[in-house]
């Protein structure tokens, strides 16, 4: 495994020297550019290993994405490789239809520190609930970026990440219902963690649980998605979204297309530069 191949994959050429906040933020952002969040492994009936050698071997070699556990995974190997202080921290994501965040830990993410202060560093939420940049790890400060307006709030030890929500233009709607305005106020949380370190070993189970478990949302759906320069892209089954951000103040542009079968294989290729092995069944 090769930092400098590694780079090659997320097309990062520029100087790493330090490890400092600039050098973080560039390198996140071509991660989550180049790197797709995706589950198609298992709807393509190839297993996910989570091990380091195995994701490198997926992500960087193969071109493929991968989901959290595997995308994120891959980032803190590198992020150490470049003298970070990095380390694994696992979330409970908030269910809206549950109206509740899920009992068992289900999303690995990652605690940078720079010169003393910390940073909450996330490459495998994908849709648009994706940061760009790292966030900083304060309560109650509204962290702006192009996908939103982020924010945490602590309680007792528990961070809360959460996100204002934007109005969404969708053309082919009539004017009647649409700009929709969001649900339940304009915030839509995201997930629920602590900063107690966990190794990877602590997600083995949850990884295989997630591929063989018939309720989670991985399974009843396949899913790609990869954050562009100004939105992102969604392939959910045979449902391809492309959402521009802030389209108009506060606005984001969204085109839907359903897509044939034969579609779904050109797109994923011409879209998302991935080629499966497999079939994949949507």
């Amino acid at each position: 495994m090769n930092i400098q191949e590694y780079f090659g994959r997320i097309s990062y050429s520029k100087p790493h020297k330090d490890a400092d906040l600039h050098t973080l933020t560039a390198i996140l952002q071509h991660h989550i550019q180049s790197i797709p969040f995706e589950n198609l492994s298992m709807h393509c009936g190839e297993p996910i290993e989570l091990d380091l050698q195995a994701v490198y071997s997926k992500i960087v070699r193969k071109k493929r994405g991968g989901w959290c556990l595997e995308t994120n995974y891959l980032l803190f190997w590198a992020l150490q490789e470049l003298g970070y202080d990095v380390c694994i921290l696992g979330a409970n994501s908030y269910e809206p239809a549950e109206k509740g965040y899920t009992a068992q830990i289900n999303h690995l993410l990652l605690k940078v520190g720079i010169k003393g202060e910390p940073y909450i560093v996330d490459a495998g939420f994908g849709g648009a609930y994706q940061m760009w940049q790292p966030l900083m790890l304060i309560s109650g400060k509204d962290q702006p970026q192009g996908p939103g307006i982020f924010r945490f709030m602590e309680d007792d030890g528990t961070w809360y990440l959460e996100k204002v929500k934007r109005k969404h233009y969708i053309p082919e709607h009539s004017k009647d219902d649409f700009p929709h305005t969001p649900e339940l106020g304009n915030i839509r949380k995201i997930h629920k963690f602590t900063l107690e370190p966990r190794h990877i070993d602590d997600f083995q189970e949850l990884n295989a649980y997630l591929q063989v478990s018939p309720d989670n949302i991985l399974r009843k759906k396949s899913i790609c998605s990869l954050q562009t320069t100004n939105g992102v892209l969604a392939l959910v089954g045979w449902t391809l979204t492309e959402m521009k951000y802030n389209y108009t103040e506060d606005m984001d542009l969204v085109n839907i297309t359903t897509l044939t079968d034969e579609e779904v294989e050109k797109t994923l290729k011409d879209k998302f530069s991935i080629e499966l092995e497999n079939k994949l069944v949507p």
